[in-house]
């Protein structure tokens, strides 16, 4: 083609050749991938940065979470809440316990609190006051401490009372009642008896003061009450006492429970000395017979409140097998809960050729004994003239 001809003009294909290269400065060209393409790219682009900054902020929560600890709140608490520590609470179950009466926010808290506390091994048994949403190691240092407990309700057993008397006690001063301590009765086996007492509580369950503490049932309490008998029973020698006096360990309590009935102090080991004079001596020394005639027996076995009047005749002469007038030797069981001094008196009489004792004064307690009856006769004068002047016979 010359100089002067004109160029063709260009046709549909090479107008999308054109139209797919762009300028590029410095007068070089570069194949473009159009709008469409680039629109993807970009939408690509977004969505992979998106996710990344998601999984990105999950990935630094969870590492947080790990390092940041279980819920606590950060106290130190409102208000006030009686909390119970029962017996047998592991320190999960205080950590569960916590968290339901709103004391702490998590159980875990309260776990890994005492994880790191040694003490926390020695909390015990009772009542606490701590406060609503309280942190947990807080809430830890005030179970810890025993002088945080609040006391206990207690109940007192006197000397002298009955079996019975005890049910009635027990049932006045704890949420349990009567049918519930009987129930545990029935179910010796599980009270810690010896062996010697046959399965009946009576004169078993010692005399004391007794904290009845949270969890508590009647059959532990009523355990607490033989373990206590059976510390007396040891520190007084009683089985080895009963070998040397030729008695078993059922004949000696059963003694000292007459002993609680009739005496009081100094003379208790005397008042011991005259039964084992009456079971043990010859038949006729004293005109006895071997019999105690101790009323006390004699009411316990009809029932009769003890000391309440003077038996009467017909009374006296009722056929039971605790009628210690009728009887010879011992009655069946104890008539009552022997104390300390009981025991030790049955277990260590003193020595003496008594047969008679007679309380000449029902004030002081005074009481005076005698070798025979001549001597009983004289102190039984003293004794009613003493009720002529006073309103205690």
């Amino acid at each position: 083609m010359s100089e002067h001809e004109a160029a063709p003009e260009a046709g549909p294909e090479e107008d999308r050749q054109e139209e797919a290269y762009e300028y590029v400065p410095g007068g070089k060209r570069r194949k473009g991938r159009g709008f469409k393409g680039c629109l993807a790219v970009l939408v690509a682009l977004v969505v992979l940065v998106g996710g990344f900054y998601v999984a990105l902020t999950k990935g630094v929560d969870w590492v947080s979470g790990q390092f940041q600890g279980p819920d606590d709140y950060p106290g130190p608490g409102t208000g006030s809440v009686e909390f119970t520590v029962n017996e047998g609470d592991t320190t999960a179950q205080i950590g569960r316990n916590l968290k339901a009466e709103g004391v702490t926010k998590s159980v875990q808290a309260f776990i890994d609190a005492a994880a790191g506390e040694p003490d926390s091994a020695g909390i015990q048994v009772g009542a606490y006051e701590l406060k609503e949403e309280m942190k947990a190691a807080d809430a830890l240092d005030v179970l810890i401490d025993p002088d945080n407990l609040i006391g206990f309700p207690t109940v007192t057993i006197p000397e002298g009372l009955r079996l019975t008397e005890i049910v009635s006690t027990l049932a006045e001063n704890t949420d349990f009642p009567e049918e519930a301590w009987n129930r545990a009765l029935d179910q010796p086996d599980k009270l810690g008896l010896p062996d010697y007492a046959e399965g009946n509580a009576e004169g078993y369950l010692f005399p004391a003061t007794y904290e009845i503490k949270p969890g508590m049932k009647p059959a532990g309490i009523l355990k607490t009450m033989v373990a206590r008998w059976q510390q007396a029973a040891d520190e007084a020698g009683l089985e080895e006492k009963a070998a040397e006096l030729g008695h078993t360990p059922a004949e000696l309590m059963i003694i000292a429970s007459l002993v609680e009935a009739e005496g009081r102090g100094d003379d208790m080991p005397k008042i011991a000395r005259v039964i084992y004079n009456r079971l043990d001596g010859p038949g006729d020394k004293g005109g006895t017979n071997g019999t105690l005639g101790i009323d006390a027996s004699i009411a316990y076995g009809l029932g009769l409140s003890p000391g309440s009047t003077e038996l009467t005749p017909e009374q006296l002469a009722e056929d039971t097998p605790y009628n210690t007038r009728i009887n010879a030797g011992l009655p069946p069981t104890p008539i009552e809960a022997p104390g300390d001094d009981a025991i030790a008196a049955a277990a260590n009489p003193e020595d003496g050729d008594w047969y008679y004792y007679v309380t000449v004064d029902l004030s002081t307690g005074e009481t005076k004994f005698y070798e025979d009856y001549d001597g009983f006769l004289e102190g039984r004068d003293e004794y009613k003239a003493y009720c002529e002047t006073s309103d205690r016979c």
